[in-house]
């Protein structure tokens, strides 16, 4: 669970240090880059814990469909409720298949 609460929080700031910028584009790109590379320092000092830790657990395969997991369902609330942006059946659709895609590499076969 350690693991899976540290992939979460990387990924809100690496969300953050990627998309937030969207909202502030009167904002001179050289700040953007500087303001986003400090947030995405933050984001590794919670991803590469998350990492080392969850790899007694999970193999390397399973940690990235975790934090890709946990990326999208990020993403989906950071689009809509900072960025404003509405969610469409095309998107719902594609992410279920990537949720299809963490069930077929979980599961034990």
């Amino acid at each position: 669970m350690k693991t899976i609460v540290l992939l979460l929080l990387s990924n809100i700031f690496m969300t953050i240090a990627w998309y937030g910028h969207l909202k502030h584009k009167d904002v001179p790109i050289w700040k953007v880059i500087l303001i986003s590379w400090g947030i995405a320092f933050i984001e590794y000092c919670f991803h590469v814990p998350a990492n080392r830790w969850g790899h007694a657990t999970f193999n390397a395969v399973q940690l990235k469909t975790i934090q890709e997991a946990t990326n999208l369902l990020v993403f989906i609330g950071f689009s809509i409720y900072y960025l404003g942006e509405e969610i469409r059946w095309n998107y719902i659709l594609g992410f279920g298949l990537m949720v299809a895609a963490v069930f077929v590499i979980f599961h034990k076969w």
